[in-house]
């Protein structure tokens, strides 16, 4: 049986912790910047670790053990 493809969008979008938690980058911090608050933009910086509820599909993307 042929080896599994990583999807190559999800290895470019998400990584893994130490703890093996996945990260993720927060959405919305692309264009239309200007009527968005300082606050707001800068609240959407950094990353942040994805929801359980999608932790499996992530993890089917990229080929990862459950």
């Amino acid at each position: 049986m042929p080896k599994m493809k990583t999807n190559s969008s999800a290895k470019k979008r998400f990584s893994f912790t130490g703890s093996g938690k996945i990260k993720r980058k927060h959405a919305f911090k692309n264009h239309i910047l200007t009527k968005k608050s300082t606050k707001r933009k800068r609240n959407l910086t950094g990353t942040t670790v994805v929801d359980v509820t999608d932790v499996g599909r992530i993890k089917r993307m990229l080929c990862v053990g459950k």
